[in-house]
């Protein structure tokens, strides 16, 4: 069974920074490419980042590009989410995301961590 362990969330003030860490253990055969989304209260979820299965192309939501950067060890390793300049708006639980398949034969699947709460405050 595959498990996800995300950290790093907390309090944070606006223009303050926070990294969070998505760890992945099991029967992982391949890694596809890493997301990272985030639920504000009261809103759906959204997309905030991904890493392709490369390592090597990333993308952004608008409303965090500049601001976040997506990285990660290798594309069986830990992934981080790397965040500066937080706004009140970024508040939200936080989610990775990965794409793993567990054996040779096995199409590759998204998997939800627990969640991470990051609360920002002026």
């Amino acid at each position: 069974q595959v498990v996800l362990v995300e950290s790093g969330g907390g309090a944070v003030q606006a223009g303050g920074s926070l990294r969070l860490s998505c760890a992945t253990s099991g029967p992982i055969w391949s890694a596809g490419g890493l997301f990272w989304y985030r639920r504000a209260p009261g809103k759906e979820r959204e997309f905030v980042a991904s890493i392709d299965y490369k390592n090597q192309i990333t993308d952004y939501a608008d409303s965090v590009n500049g601001r976040f950067t997506v990285l990660r060890d290798d594309p069986l390793g830990t992934g981080y989410l790397h965040m500066y300049n937080f706004k009140p708006e970024d508040t939200a639980t936080y989610y990775c995301n990965p794409e793993v398949a567990t054996t040779e034969s096995d199409a590759y699947r998204q998997y939800w961590g627990q969640g991470t709460q990051v609360t920002v405050s002026l």
